[in-house]
Parts: C-alpha cells; sequence; structure tokens
C-alpha cells in the first residue's frame, strides 16, 4: 500500500447534471446507459482522489433501476469509497433525480464500482489505506471486504470451469 491511510470523505464526490433531451428515449425517460456512464465518472473521480494515480474499472455489481429518471430531472450522483483493497478500490455510488420545478426527489439506483490504480506503465499499483472514522464507516468498510470476497469468489469459479 501507499505510505499514507487516507479517510473516506477525502475522496467524496457529487456530480449534479440536468437530463437532456438527447438523453432520453422516445417515452423522455433517461437511458440506461447515460446513467451507467455517470455512476463510472464519478465513481472513477472518487477513486481517483484517494489513490491520486490513473484508474480503470474492473467491476460493477449489479444495477438496479429503481424508478425512472426523466428529461428535465436534475441527477445528483454521490460516491464514496466503501472498500480498498492492496490495489483495487470499492466506490459505492448513489443516484438521486430531482424534479427541480417541485423539489421531489427520487433514489433511483445505486451499484459498487471496483477500480484499479495502474502506475506510469500501466500495471496495478498500490492505493492508500482506507481510515474509518465512525461505526457507520467501519460496517460499511466490512460490507465492502465481504462483497470483495464474494467477487474474488466468483472469478476463481468461472476460471475454474474454464479449465
Amino acid at each position: 500500500m501507499s505510505e499514507h491511510a487516507k479517510r473516506i470523505s477525502d475522496s467524496w464526490v457529487t456530480i449534479s447534471q440536468v437530463m437532456l433531451p438527447t438523453d432520453a428515449n422516445p417515452q423522455g425517460n433517461v437511458q440506461g446507459g447515460v446513467v451507467m456512464k455517470l455512476v463510472d465518472e464519478a465513481g472513477a473521480i472518487a477513486a481517483v482522489r484517494h489513490s491520486r494515480r490513473p484508474v480503470v474499472t474492473v467491476a460493477v455489481d449489479s444495477m438496479t433501476f429503481l424508478s425512472p429518471i426523466y428529461v428535465g430531472n436534475l441527477v445528483t450522483l454521490a460516491a464514496s469509497l466503501s472498500y480498498v483493497g492492496r490495489t483495487s478500490m470499492e466506490v459505492e455510488v448513489l443516484v438521486e433525480a430531482e424534479d427541480p420545478l417541485t423539489g421531489e426527489k427520487t433514489h433511483t439506483n445505486s451499484a459498487y464500482v471496483v477500480y484499479v490504480a495502474l502506475d506510469e506503465n500501466g500495471q496495478p499499483c498500490g492505493v492508500p489505506a482506507l481510515i474509518a472514522e465512525t461505526e457507520e464507516e467501519r460496517e460499511r468498510l466490512a460490507r465492502g471486504k465481504q462483497r470483495q470476497a464474494q467477487r474474488l469468489a466468483q472469478r476463481k469459479e468461472r476460471v475454474h470451469q474454464r479449465s
């Protein structure tokens, strides 16, 4: 790992964007791919802030769309680290849509995205440890560690099935 541990709050990212007609399907709903791209961008910024290195996306846990996002909604994405390994970082991204005319806000989806930090040669490199300052953050890190263990076990199983 890198020499300095960092707090979760050190890399917190919030991005807001108004959804335009170019973001939508013919029914006026924002396309899922547009939301997925924004999730990846917000998550990557948080990972870069934590590692201060270029990063690549290596996994996205399932993303369920709980409610539609419409043209004209203000979409806000909040991204923060939820687990750090040796070279990888899991970022939780929460997505909320707001009708700016009524102020009504709706949680539309969440995702956990895993990034790997890269060195000057494009190879995985160590990242700073993550400091949990509250009981809630400690629980969050423990759940992130469990998710990472599940990902690694699933990957090992897939490799075993291929051989």
